[in-house]
């Protein structure tokens, strides 16, 4: 499938986060979400908030959502400009130029969670992306160029507290669309896995 002819299709629903289509790009980690969230988010012209840059920390895993709420999902539902932070790993702290979020007709949040159930009823759109296990491994162990044992065990942690969420919170079942994140099918296409009834809600 094509990212434009999901951008258009997605263009023609109705906004159900105030006058914004809130697109939810979940998966567990490693498995391609902001790949894909960001070439969406290309034909789209719609920013990308990324949930990683709301935690404060590695416990923080499912706890930030309150953070979003107040300052990224709150001011967007009232059509108001959103801005926040981004947590600096590094440094263990929030820190740098705040974000700005400004009003848009589409606006995509990407990250573990990003499509739980408490905002699956202002969601335009609820994508789950998938990949095998140990792809999602390596990807992730290559993305924060880290391969100690710290960070090994920081990673099982992180990957298996994310397998008992999507469990409990029924993600991957109530996901709108589910994409494979392994295929390469070049920067203008996706390979869609599973269509949930019509797929964008209209």
């Amino acid at each position: 499938m094509r990212y434009a002819d999901l951008a258009q299709e997605i263009s023609q629903t109705a906004p159900r986060l105030g006058n914004t289509r809130l697109i939810a790009v979940d998966g567990p980690s490693g498995a391609g979400k902001t790949t894909f969230a960001l070439r969406l988010a290309k034909q789209l012209d719609a920013p990308v908030v990324h949930t990683d840059d709301l935690l404060d920390g590695w416990d923080d895993q499912f706890t930030f959502w309150e953070r979003l709420e107040r300052q990224v999902l709150g001011p967007i539902r009232r059509g108001e400009t959103a801005t926040y932070r981004r947590y600096q790993w590094h440094l263990g702290e929030f820190a740098g130029p705040p974000v700005r979020v400004d009003p848009a007709p589409a606006v995509l949040v990407e990250g573990v969670s990003a499509a739980r159930r408490e905002i699956r009823p202002e969601l335009s759109l609820s994508v789950f992306v998938v990949a095998p296990s140990d792809l999602r491994w390596r990807r992730a162990l290559a993305r924060d160029g880290d391969d100690s044992v710290a960070f090994r065990a920081y990673l099982e942690r992180w990957r298996a507290a994310e397998d008992r969420h999507f469990a409990e919170d029924d993600t991957r079942d109530a996901a709108d669309l589910i994409v494979d994140g392994e295929a390469t099918t070049g920067d203008d296409r996706f390979t869609l896995l599973r269509e949930r009834g019509d797929g964008v809600r209209s």
